[in-house]
């Protein structure tokens, strides 16, 4: 989730990390704002900017969105800012854990801002996605996607990828597999090569594609694979690793192992480095690092492709009852 962000959006400093505890009274409150780098950090600044916060209206937490949650339940954060699939575990742990989650939404303005400066849209979350909810909650939204490396993802070995993430998709237990379907197989695909061997897939399956068709520069024989994810709280890593088991009980030879990392721009700096062969991240960030824009500004990452659509990617703000935020505009002094 580089990002999806417009330069004149993402022209802001990162936040330096804090390490004081607030007890949810405190004049300045901590707001996880994502890992240093993320793709979440970025949307969140973004999220801020839109509603009126600035840098010195909160103390910002750069943490995953696992570790934050429970800085939320402990009461060392006050508000936490994630990009996950719908519904969400980990909030929904929360909840069971603290009893007294409030999510919040955006403001009809905000919303207008973020989607003039970026590739997220409008997105409302129904009140039936979790059982604290009242009502629905209005939001953004973009894609999660997974990216080859063109350097060690051969022709046939993206083609059974592709394949096996929608044919197989009923064999994954986790909740956003049900996304995984030729239905969705492109959405998050524009401005993005595709991967020959998906390309073929998804023609075969009656698809038409028309990207532009990433050229393969294979560099040496392999048999271990590794898939980035995201951090251990959100839902890449969770996701990831049923995608890793179902591609190893299903391709002889290969070995897939997922990893925890900081999500999108992490996993598109290390496919980049050949330090990576599969990616999860945001749609934008990846149209970003192979057109040279955005964080990627002049520095365009040329082995990237596409391979497939993975699950809607939903802006979730979450906080409790006791630390008096019912808006973001809450947080502006």
């Amino acid at each position: 989730m580089t990002h999806p962000l417009k330069p004149a959006a993402i022209a802001i400093a990162a936040s330096t990390l804090l390490s004081a505890c607030s007890d949810g009274a405190s004049s300045t409150p901590n707001v996880a704002i994502g890992p240093p780098a993320s793709t979440t950090q970025l949307v969140s600044k973004l999220l801020l900017d839109a509603h009126g916060v600035k840098e010195d209206d909160y103390s910002a937490y750069q943490e995953g969105f696992g570790a934050a949650l429970d800085g939320v339940q402990d009461g060392n954060i006050d508000l936490s800012i994630g990009i996950l699939g719908l519904p969400s575990g980990s909030i929904e742990n929360l909840q069971a854990a603290a009893g007294d989650v409030r999510m919040i939404g955006l403001s009809d303005d905000a919303v207008d801002y973020i989607e003039a400066n970026s590739e997220y849209r409008r997105f409302v979350i129904p009140q039936d996605s979790y059982e604290f909810l009242d009502q629905d909650v209005t939001t953004v939204t973009a894609y999660a996607v997974l990216v080859g490396n063109t350097h060690s993802i051969d022709e046939e070995l993206g083609y059974e990828l592709a394949r096996l993430m929608h044919e197989k998709a009923e064999e994954n237990t986790h909740a956003q597999s049900a996304f995984m379907t030729l239905e969705n197989a492109l959405n998050g695909s524009a401005g993005i090569p595709i991967h020959p061997g998906a390309k073929r897939y998804y023609e075969e399956q009656g698809l038409e594609v028309s990207n532009p068709v990433a050229q393969l520069e294979i560099q040496g024989d392999k048999s271990e694979y590794i898939l980035g994810t995201g951090s251990q709280g959100g839902t890449y890593y969770p996701l990831g690793g049923e995608m890793a088991t179902i591609w190893n009980n299903y391709l002889d030879g290969a070995n897939f192992t997922n990893i925890e990392t900081g999500a999108s721009i992490e996993n598109l700096v290390s496919i980049r480095d050949d330090r990576m062969d599969l990616g999860m991240t945001v749609h934008a960030p990846a149209k970003d690092a192979v057109s040279g824009n955005g964080e990627f500004d002049d520095n365009a990452i040329a082995n990237v492709a596409f391979i497939g659509h993975i699950y809607p990617e939903v802006i979730q703000i979450v906080t409790r009852e006791d630390s008096g935020i019912t808006s973001l505009d809450d947080l502006a002094k």
